[in-house]
């Protein structure tokens, strides 16, 4: 069962990811509809990395609670859409991933759930910027970032080999005061 609620939206709740968790994720970087956008390898229940409290970053469930769900537990009704992470910030820029179920494209979430995580950032870490990458195929995650005032600021060339070819990794960053500047946090 997902963990306690870090922060809701109008339709999301970014909950902790527990160690029941696990089994959702490992399906999800199974899918190649997730794993190829985000660029992730195949992993075995064993190497899906949980939350240790050591620093190694903030990971969030992407839930839709049911109307009963209280903020230290969900109730039974949660449904997962997907995590957001958020690495690096303990010594340099914040840089987030994300991904959502497929079945949920084009919905929305995404905008809502990355907006959630940006104000999550630049309420606990005192970072002037936040970044995010995403491959130069997947056309909506970039969209959703230019949208929310993310930059494009780099290209990293031939960074990866994902279902067949080489592709192009794009950099993107958020200062904080461009967010300001938006009305968000």
């Amino acid at each position: 069962m997902p963990g306690a609620r870090i922060s809701s939206g109008e339709r999301v709740t970014l909950r902790t990811v527990e160690r029941e968790e696990i089994p959702f994720l490992q399906r999800a970087f199974a899918n190649p509809e997730i794993r190829y956008p985000i660029g992730n390898p195949l992993q075995n229940r064993e190497q899906i990395d949980v939350p240790t409290g050591d620093g190694s970053g903030d990971q969030f469930l992407v839930c839709l609670d049911g109307d009963d769900a209280a903020p230290d537990r969900p109730d039974e009704d949660v449904r997962r859409l997907g995590a957001v992470y958020v690495d690096d910030a303990d010594w340099r820029r914040p840089e987030l991933g994300y991904w959502l179920v497929p079945k949920i494209h084009g919905e929305g979430y995404g905008t809502e759930v990355v907006s959630l995580v940006v104000d999550y950032v630049f309420r606990v870490y005192d970072h002037p910027a936040v970044g995010a990458e995403a491959f130069d195929f997947n056309d909506a995650s970039r969209g959703l970032l230019e949208s929310l005032g993310f930059a494009e600021e780099g290209r990293i060339r031939k960074d990866r080999f994902i279902d067949g070819e080489y592709r192009d990794m794009i950099q993107y960053g958020l200062r904080r005061r461009e967010w300001r500047e938006r009305g968000r946090a």
